[in-house]
């Protein structure tokens, strides 16, 4: 069960690390504009706002990757590192979903692979 929760953990972190480059460094280009559904003016007046979230984004993915290398050599603190990413992340996706019903294909592909890590992380734990 660990390993399923350290392959979904870190693919959750590359998700939100893609995510922290269109937010922070490529938020007025086209391409992302499209993704985003902004225009070339509201993403000008956004970037500061973008990028600051693009920011949390990436320390998120920081905090899962740190749970993902010490989830062998402390346990305990490779669990803890892992649900306060993962579950970040998901708490964020939920909220997204219940906030703006236009947004769940979004909210899902930023919820789905923290949901599974954190399912599996306690299944980890509650099996031993």
């Amino acid at each position: 069960m660990l390993i399923a929760a350290l392959v979904f953990a870190g693919l959750a972190a590359l998700v939100h690390v893609y995510i922290f480059v269109l937010e922070t460094l490529r938020w007025e280009a086209p391409r992302t504009r499209q993704i985003f559904g902004t225009s070339e003016q509201d993403a000008r007046i956004t970037r500061p706002l973008a990028a600051n979230q693009g920011v949390y984004n990436l320390m998120l993915a920081i905090v899962t990757a740190a749970g993902i290398a010490l989830a062998f050599p402390s346990p305990a603190a490779g669990t803890a590192l892992l649900l306060a990413g993962t579950g970040s992340m998901l708490g964020a996706a939920l909220y997204l979903a219940a906030t703006d019903r236009t947004k769940l294909r979004p909210a899902t592909t930023q919820g789905l692979f923290p949901l599974l890590a954190v399912l599996f992380t306690l299944l980890a734990l509650a099996l031993g």
